[in-house]
């Protein structure tokens, strides 16, 4: 054959194929294709042992929470191992970084394919990337790309997947998003809008490295806390069947420099959450309090700090106005001996926002309260269903004592003389110190080990001594008072006892006289 021949039987073939097309397209309209299509799609799925789900972007012009999670739940260590690890293993996966982020997460590159498995079921997983057709003039455009997942199983899995698989990846989403991420630290202030476009918190990233195994705490307080914490955030099953509120009230008490701050820092680090630092100084009115509520996210820890000194709510029978409102203490002023002009926040609007109505904004959310003189607060501030939980942040014992060491110094019980310890362990709790003190004396002598412990046993040493000195003024003056009170009683008996003998003496004289009156006649 010749190869003009060749061309042209070739060019006649071609215009018999588009002849042919073009026939096809005039006779079986596109509706009537697309229709043909999907009922061979039909027949197919009929007879086939799989169901197929798509999870796609973009549902309608809302983000579909649903296609995040999956993205998260398979781009988790465990999934991604698990597909790594096969042997007929050909998944591509990409590296990603996302914002407020401590470490690189896996992704499924585009139109690749994972396999999970979850309660012996094994699942199929395809992220499908396809180009979106060009769009006309749109108020919303629309990306690029339509992406979306596609999920393969077998029929009889069905029921498994729907009730029980997609929630675990939801959990599990949010598992993973609050151990990425970092914590974000808040705080309030003064004059910021309320409205719904701005946001009353200000924030920073929260970098505080204290954790429960960290804290200079009791061992038994520390595990009945971490217990309770666990409990708490496990238990919105437990809170919706009991008709409550998803919320914890904290009250830590105790002087100054025992840990209160350092054990909210290890709250929020145990259980993932973020942090509200609320300055009541700051907010004008019982309204913007409940807006401040309105405004913070679940899974939360709202703290305010040292609250028997932010503002005056520990007495209702002083500083009362006529509407019921407590204005700032006279302590609390602006330097000049002023206060603040226009700012009050009544006991029952923070009464409020512990457990009233408002207090359900949200769900999951820690209410942690601090102060140094618990008995200035108010009763009603502190009963359960507020306050559910007292935590007396006390002096340093023992116990608290060899973790401090065992952080600043990284010695254990076995590395030092016993007969060191003993001192400490006789000294400590009569010395009355402070974990802050106590921190002090290890970070000025980090570098020598020897020469911290040493100097700890001397200021514990010093400490007792004083300390004894002081109750022996305080009992010698004590018994002082207690002779003075008592030469003033015998005083007073005496002066009661002394009109009395004279009447005595007076009747008695004249009862004499009346005898021998008698006599006589």
């Amino acid at each position: 054959m010749k190869m003009s021949d060749y061309w042209t039987t070739m060019a006649s073939l071609l215009g018999m194929l588009a002849f042919c097309q073009t026939i096809v397209q005039l006779v079986f309209p596109p509706e009537l294709r697309l229709a043909f299509l999907h009922f061979l799609t039909r027949i197919r799925h009929v007879f086939s042992s799989h169901i197929y789900f798509d999870i796609t972007e973009i549902d309608g012009v809302n983000t579909n929470e649903l296609y995040n999670a999956v993205q998260l739940y398979l781009s988790s260590s465990v999934t991604v191992n698990d597909a790594v690890s096969s042997s007929n293993n050909n998944t591509r996966l990409s590296l990603t970084r996302v914002p407020n982020s401590s470490s690189v997460t896996f992704g499924l590159s585009n139109n690749d394919r994972i396999t999970d498995v979850f309660n012996g079921v094994t699942i199929l997983w395809e992220h499908v990337v396809v180009q979106r057709q060009v769009q006309s003039f749109s108020w919303r455009p629309m990306p690029e790309e339509k992406r979306g997942f596609t999920l393969q199983i077998n029929k009889r899995d069905k029921a498994l997947v729907l009730d029980s698989y997609l929630d675990y990846i939801v959990g599990k989403s949010e598992e993973i998003r609050r151990r990425n991420e970092e914590r974000l630290l808040y705080t309030n202030s003064r004059g910021v809008s309320l409205d719904a476009r701005s946001h009353p918190w200000d924030s920073v990233r929260f970098k505080h490295p204290s954790t429960f195994d960290t804290l200079a705490m009791d061992p038994e307080k520390k595990k009945r806390i971490m217990e309770d914490l666990r409990e708490f955030a496990n238990g919105q099953g437990f809170y919706q069947k009991t008709g409550r509120a998803w919320k914890r009230g904290y009250l830590l008490y105790g002087p100054p420099g025992t840990g209160k701050s350092s054990l909210i820092a290890a709250m929020a680090n145990y259980l993932g959450y973020d942090i509200y630092d609320l300055e009541l100084t700051e907010v004008q009115n019982n309204s913007e309090l409940r807006k401040l509520l309105m405004k913070t996210s679940s899974k939360s820890i709202i703290v305010i700090e040292d609250i028997d000194c932010s503002i005056s709510l520990t007495k209702r029978g002083k500083n009362k106005k006529k509407n019921g409102s407590y204005e700032y203490d006279p302590g609390l002023t602006n330097g000049s001996g002023l206060e603040e002009p226009g700012s009050s926040v009544t006991l029952s609007g923070l009464l409020n926002f512990t457990d009233g109505l408002w207090s359900c904004c949200g769900s999951e959310k820690i209410f942690v309260f601090t102060t140094n003189h618990i008995e200035k607060l108010d009763s009603a501030l502190m009963r359960s269903g507020r306050m559910d939980m007292h935590v007396h942040m006390g002096f340093c014992k023992f116990p608290a004592l060899k973790i401090l060491l065992k952080n600043y110094l990284r010695l254990e019980e076995e590395d030092m003389d016993s007969v060191v310890l003993k001192e400490m362990e006789e000294c400590v709790e009569e010395a009355e110190i402070t974990p802050a003190d106590v921190s002090e004396v290890l970070i000025r002598n980090r570098s020598d080990a020897e020469k911290a412990v040493r100097e700890i046993v001397s200021v514990l040493k010093e400490r007792v001594v004083k300390r004894r000195k002081s109750v022996g003024l305080k009992k010698k003056k004590q018994e002082g008072q207690e002779e003075e009170e008592e030469a003033e009683e015998e005083q007073e008996k005496r002066a009661l006892d002394s009109p009395n003998r004279r009447n005595r003496e007076v009747c008695g004289f004249r009862e004499e006289e009346e005898e021998e009156d008698e006599k006589e006649k």
